[in-house]
């Protein structure tokens, strides 16, 4: 069994505010984590890590990741799933197409972030759109973490928001237009859908 009380102290308390190190990166965190770990375990941190990448987020992805063995990955992914369906109906709507086209249908239960992450797409700022759904997504990994001390699913958390604080380094007042083409460039990977222009007014 992994000494997680061990591996959780020797790394940085991690909020909003925490910055990386010049000489240290997330993936030199995430490397240094993986080798404390059990294989069972660095297995399920890979499992975190590949819902990062756009090329996995498809619909077995999320089939395998909803009946984890790890309750943090199910119920990570679950959020994750409808928060990304919510994305594909708003590109839905701006591109007058069907309403559920390229969206997953799994079993995930109510999502009760739903009502927030509308309004934050409705924002007419793109760059505050983004950081408003981070926001959403610190804050359900906060939930998920709550009761989580020194085990794996508390790592889990640490991981990522250690990838949302990297995001956030690259989320400035130049990257509006860019980050709509992130936003489209995400919801097409995962769910297969066609590829779009912003419009010239965003």
């Amino acid at each position: 069994m992994a000494n997680y009380e061990y591996i959780i102290a020797s790394l940085p308390s991690i909020s909003k505010d925490w910055k990386f190190g010049e000489d240290k990166t997330l993936d030199t965190y995430i490397q240094w984590i993986k080798s404390q770990l059990s294989a069972k375990d660095v297995k399920t941190v890979d499992t975190l890590l590949d819902g990062y990448k756009e090329e996995n987020l498809n619909k077995g992805f999320y089939e395998a990741a909803l009946k984890d063995d790890n309750r943090f990955i199910r119920d990570y992914f679950s959020f994750d799933l409808g928060l990304r369906n919510l994305k594909a109906r708003f590109l839905n709507e701006a591109f007058g197409r069907p309403a559920n086209q390229d969206t997953i249908n799994l079993e995930t239960g109510e999502f009760k972030e739903a009502a927030r992450v509308s309004e934050t797409l409705a924002g007419e700022n793109i760059l505050a759109r983004e950081k408003g759904l981070d926001a959403i997504v610190w804050e359900k990994v906060s939930e998920l973490t709550t009761f989580n001390y020194f085990d794996l699913d508390a790592l889990l958390g640490i991981i990522a928001k250690m990838r949302l604080i990297e995001r956030w380094r690259a989320l400035d007042d130049e990257t509006g237009r860019e980050m709509f083409q992130q936003l489209i460039k995400e919801t097409t990977a995962t769910f297969g859908g066609v590829s779009y222009t912003a419009p010239q007014n965003e």
